[in-house]
Formats: C-alpha cells, sequence, structure tokens
C-alpha cells in the first residue's frame, strides 16, 4: 500500500487511549438477513456506546491529546454524531466544548449535544455553513478546532474498528463502509489493507449526497452545490483533498445508492435484526439491496455505524408501504 496519513502503529496506541466503553463493540452474524439478501452478513454495532455512534473513538483521542497539552477549550462542527461524541468526550477530560450545527440537523441529535454540557451554536444552512462559522470561532477565540476526518485523530481512532474487524476478517469477502466526511472509510480501509488485503473494501454513499464518491471515481477533488438525502451524517459537499488522498489508496470501489434503498435498509434491519438506525447505518444493506447478483454467495460486513435518529421520521420513513422486493 502506498504511503498515506494514516498509520497502522498509531491505530493500535489509540485503543490504549479510547475509553473501553467504545471499544471491542458487538460484531456478529445476522442469518436472520441473509434470506433477505442473499449472502452471508455480519453487523459491526457501533451503536452500543453513551453516544450512539462510531464518532467518540475519534474524539477520544483528539480530547485525550488536547487535556495533555493543556488545552481547556475546543469547537466544532457537526450534523450531531461528532457533536455529541465531543461534547462527551470534552466533558470528561474538563473541556469546554462549543459545536456548530446546522438549525435543520435532527433535533434529537442537537438536544443530546445540549444534554452533553456543549454550547451549541446554530446556523442557517447546511454542513458547509457550519463548518464555516467554526472555523472562525475557532480563530477568534484562538481555540483548537478539530475537523472531523481532516484531523488524522479522527480517522485514526474510527480505525480501530478495523483492528476489530481484522481479527475476523478472514471470514469477509467484503467491507461495506458508509462514506460521508470520510474518517470512517479511511481510518477503516487503511487497517484492512494493510491487516487483511484480499477483503474488499467498498464505501456507500448515498445519491443524493455523491461528492466524496465522484471525487473517488475521477480522482480529483469534485464539489458539489446541494447534498439531499435523508441520511444526514454523510451530507457533505465538499471533499477535503487530503481525505481524498488517502481513500483512494484504500477502497477497491465507492458506490451510490438512491433514497428508497436507504429506506428499504433501515426497515430491514429493523425486520429482521431488531435494530433501529439512522439512515447513514443502513448503507451498506442499502448497497446489497440494489445489486444482489454482486454479494450472492460471499461473506459481507458492514458498520452500523450510528441510531441517533428523529423517532418521529424514523416512523414516517419506515412506516410506509414496503417497496417491491429488488426495489
Amino acid at each position: 500500500m502506498q504511503k498515506t496519513r494514516l498509520d497502522t502503529a498509531r491505530i493500535r496506541a489509540a485503543r490504549r487511549t479510547i475509553d473501553p466503553v467504545f471499544l471491542d463493540t458487538p460484531l456478529y452474524r445476522c442469518e436472520a438477513l441473509e434470506p433477505v439478501l442473499g449472502c452471508a452478513v455480519s453487523l459491526k454495532l457501533e451503536t452500543a456506546n453513551p453516544v450512539r455512534s462510531f464518532k467518540a473513538r475519534g474524539t477520544e483521542v483528539v480530547a485525550s491529546r488536547l487535556a495533555e497539552s493543556g488545552s481547556r477549550a475546543v469547537v466544532c462542527a457537526s450534523a450531531g454524531n461528532l457533536g455529541q461524541a465531543l461534547a462527551w468526550s470534552g466533558r470528561g477530560r474538563g473541556l469546554d466544548v462549543t459545536v456548530v450545527a446546522s438549525r435543520f440537523a435532527t433535533v434529537a441529535k442537537l438536544d443530546r449535544i445540549r444534554a452533553l454540557g456543549a454550547r451549541l451554536e446554530l446556523v442557517d444552512g447546511d454542513h458547509e455553513v457550519a463548518r464555516e462559522r467554526a472555523t472562525v470561532i475557532a480563530r477568534r477565540e484562538g481555540i483548537r478546532l478539530v475537523e472531523d476526518s481532516l484531523d488524522i485523530e479522527t480517522c485514526e481512532g474510527a480505525g480501530t474498528i478495523g483492528l476489530e474487524l481484522a481479527d475476523s476478517a478472514p471470514s469477509f469477502d467484503a467491507v461495506l463502509v458508509a462514506l460521508g466526511g470520510g474518517a470512517l472509510a479511511t481510518g477503516v480501509g487503511h487497517v484492512l489493507k494493510a491487516l487483511t488485503p484480499g477483503v474488499e473494501m467498498i464505501c456507500v454513499q448515498p445519491l443524493g449526497a455523491p461528492a466524496l464518491t465522484y471525487s473517488w471515481l475521477q480522482r480529483r477533488v469534485v464539489n458539489t452545490d446541494s447534498a439531499d438525502t435523508i441520511a444526514d451524517g454523510v451530507a457533505g459537499r465538499c471533499p477535503i483533498p487530503a481525505v481524498l488522498d488517502d481513500l483512494l489508496q484504500v477502497a477497491d470501489d465507492a458506490v451510490l445508492v438512491r433514497e428508497a434503498s436507504i429506506i428499504a435498509g433501515m426497515r430491514t434491519l429493523l425486520d429482521h435484526a431488531g435494530l433501529v438506525v439512522e439512515p447513514s447505518a443502513a448503507l451498506g444493506v442499502a448497497a446489497v439491496l440494489e445489486d444482489r447478483d454482486r454479494f450472492a454467495g460471499r461473506h459481507v460486513a458492514t458498520i452500523v455505524c450510528g441510531s441517533n435518529v428523529d423517532m418521529g421520521a424514523y416512523h414516517r420513513w419506515v412506516g410506509a408501504g414496503h417497496p417491491p422486493e429488488g426495489l
């Protein structure tokens, strides 16, 4: 594998920094899904922790290093999950945490950020507008700006999931990873390519928010003017060049899935695995639903990356009439 910003030794070291409550999350073969998807499926549950997403693996590393350096304040932009994770990690280390988010973000995520003690600033516009505002705050107040996926700690913290998958990876043919800003995909992908290069690493992104997938396909940064998807956790428009460089070294494929498939994936995980997940966490299942022939007879693993979802919206989505088999 060519040189990337990530380092496997640092990822191993990150496990010693991360609170054990976020480590060694459940990984199991879910046989109930297999008749529906037509392949063997293992689920990696990154929802069984205090912030119900994988993001705290990265914020634990960030907050630990900030506390060691004597920093007392930090700011980030977030669609919701990073903000919750940074609030949780910062609270335990005496950091003042500010989170900037769109006022249109999922209410349940915003409420939880406040409950964890962070200061929440809302902006009109989407996540990219929130990123701009967080940058202004960091410069004005002279504090650390945590940028998901750009800050290597967020990628290498997520990479600890790859270490746990690699322990079982000889039984996997492919791993399906949600693609948003790229921290999860680059972190997990780096470890899998280093330790289990025979496993196919497939990134999955919504058709309504395709910027990083387009960038991967064209091998250059492609920005989009808008993002239109229920999968708010991966709805970025402006990929980070350094993240794309890392992704190009570790991803074997990047695919786009329709909104109907995401909803069908959420419903499938509820009906056959008993899991309530946010849309981003259903992207892997959505990819299988859209291309059963590709995965037929194979053993795939997918990372269930978050379960912070507005329950009113969730019931509207999964309670709708079932789509025809095969979408």
